[in-house]
């Protein structure tokens, strides 16, 4: 698959790494071109970089940016999102305060879907940690991708990029289920400080 990533930080860079080890071709967009190639630059594949702003060619499209800049990106790029997949890793917090903000829609990826009616939606990776991404595991044990959609081919083509990286893709149902998996995604970074796992902890379903 061709893979667009808005955002360099250290999601957008912990995506682009595993998207890259399961083969993909990958661009790197963000509001520092500099940065963006400087990222690409310290990556091994088919990686490019860019800026935001620049057209959409991937036909999968990651918003790895915090949720409040998702209206900027929303508003940048409107009916170029028309049927693309586009993933939402977004989990809304307050940085200032860390506490979860209330959604009107219900979820960021609901939100999203109500303002970029045409884009097939899916929310995955936010319960993921950027540095168990760049590794894949967490003590042997591949991550858990949960996957909520409405659009199969959107869900087909997100278990399929985690699925290529060595993770494993698991559907979380609907596109409403983003709500719940926005509560985990909160309370998997709230627990950090107790737990004194760094961020390296995730979140696995075992049976």
């Amino acid at each position: 698959m061709d893979i667009t990533i808005i955002g360099t930080g250290n999601m957008g860079r912990a995506i682009a790494t595993r998207a890259l080890a399961g083969g993909h071709a990958v661009t790197l967009l963000g509001t520092d071109k500099a940065k963006a190639e400087a990222v690409a630059g310290d990556l091994s594949g088919d990686v490019r970089a860019g800026a935001v702003g620049d057209p959409l060619t991937g036909d999968v499209v990651v918003l790895a940016v915090w949720y409040q800049a998702l209206g900027d990106v929303l508003a940048r790029y409107g009916d170029q999102l028309d049927g693309k997949v586009v993933v939402d890793i977004t989990n809304p917090v307050d940085p200032a305060t860390f506490q979860p903000i209330s959604v009107e829609a219900g979820s960021a990826a609901q939100e999203i879907a109500g303002k970029a009616p045409g884009a097939k939606v899916a929310k995955a990776f936010n319960t993921t940690f950027a540095g168990t991404l760049v590794q894949g595991e967490v003590a042997g044990q591949p991550l858990d991708v949960l996957v909520a959609a409405d659009d199969e081919e959107a869900k087909r083509a997100v278990s399929r990029l985690a699925e290529d990286a060595g993770l494993r893709a698991v559907d979380a149902g609907p596109l409403a289920h983003a709500q719940q998996l926005e509560g985990l995604g909160y309370l998997h970074m709230a627990i950090q400080d107790s737990l004194g796992t760094g961020y390296g902890s995730t979140v696995k379903v075992l049976a």
